[in-house]
């Protein structure tokens, strides 16, 4: 069964680029040995699908948390080094980093699919292609992009239904969401933080942005484009009344996290009215980030931040506030991690 784009169209009116299978033929007798796909990935590249995938390595967390979510685990043979969702991961073979991909353990690995992502580099994606390795490309830019891509990959996989059931799931816990906002007569100011110092936010075509609108709120930042420095000052003249903040690999020491620290902490933030009123959250940057099924469980964080009224009580850590330390070398991963966020993002 080759799954429709009804089902994508009806959350957010925005889809990704990638095709739905233009072509299948019926399985041969005896399996599914003879059954071909034809799709069109994110890249505009046309791969052709022959049989069952049944040795898949990933290449990109977001794509593994997508091939698990199908129930795929047992046909994973190697994963992202950063792969770190579900729990599982663990024991998959790792086949180098995010962008530092080792071609010799992906074809160690012998895969009969491989699924990239644009952060592992043209170069990486090329050479496994001119080796004869069927490779597809995923880069969703929204949240019905997302779910454009679990059908693809369930079509791909002859998992259809595990994938229809998925984004059926997907789709009402958004529209839980979203019966909610869409009537909301006010929308609060909200600021995403990637980084402070200096300080990153997330601006329009990012998935923050859209969890934000969705969620019941208005981006601070949504006039400037992807993820973008602003100086102190404009951040403060944008006064937003709830600020997230990320957390995760080079954002915490000693067990805190260090962005809302800044923000709690920081005599000259002590006027926002987000830091007045103990509008501080903080969100793990993987569920926030990454294309996968879980970018719902952050929409659902954040609508209950803003709106504990309408979807009970909200995330706030329970950091207790200190006087902030000097974080040293941190600052410098924190700065490494941004890059690479927005590189993978490209």
């Amino acid at each position: 069964m080759i799954p429709s784009l009804t089902a994508l169209e009806t959350i957010t009116g925005h889809t990704s680029t990638a095709a739905i299978p233009t072509q299948a033929s019926a399985p041969m007798p005896g399996g599914t040995d003879g059954r071909t796909i034809t799709i069109t990935d994110d890249s505009g590249e046309t791969v052709t699908i022959r049989g069952e995938p049944q040795r898949i390595v990933s290449l990109a967390p977001s794509n593994t948390e997508i091939l698990y979510a199908l129930d795929l685990g047992d046909r994973i043979v190697g994963v992202a080094d950063n792969s770190n969702y579900p729990p599982e991961t663990a024991d998959k073979p790792k086949v180098g980093g995010y962008s530092t991909i080792s071609i010799e353990k992906v074809i160690a690995a012998e895969p009969d699919l491989i699924v990239a992502a644009p952060g592992n580099t043209n170069e990486v994606i090329g050479h496994l292609r001119s080796l004869g390795m069927t490779v597809i490309l995923l880069d969703p830019q929204t949240i019905g992009g997302v779910l454009r891509e679990i059908e693809l990959l369930g079509a791909i996989t002859g998992q259809e239904e595990q994938a229809a059931a998925s984004v059926r799931e997907l789709q009402d816990r958004i529209r839980t969401v979203t019966d909610k906002t869409e009537a909301l007569a006010e929308r609060s100011s909200v600021a995403h933080v990637v980084w402070h110092d200096p300080i990153w936010v997330s601006g329009r075509g990012t998935f923050l942005d859209e969890v934000i609108t969705l969620a019941g709120g208005t981006n601070a930042f949504g006039s400037v484009d992807e993820w973008s420095i602003v100086g102190f000052e404009e951040f403060v003249a944008a006064d937003p009344e709830y600020i997230l903040v990320s957390s995760g690999t080079g954002m915490a020491e000693g067990g805190r996290d260090i962005i809302y620290d800044y923000f709690v902490n920081e005599p000259r933030m002590q006027r926002l009215k987000a830091v007045r009123n103990g509008h501080v959250y903080v969100v793990d940057a993987d569920i926030i980030s990454r294309g996968s099924p879980r970018i719902v469980d952050a929409l659902e964080e954040v609508a209950k931040d803003l709106h504990p009224d309408l979807f009970g009580t909200g995330t706030q850590t329970a950091t207790p506030a200190v006087q902030s330390p000097g974080f040293g070398g941190m600052a410098f991963t924190g700065a490494l991690f941004v890059a690479f966020l927005i590189r993978a993002k490209r």
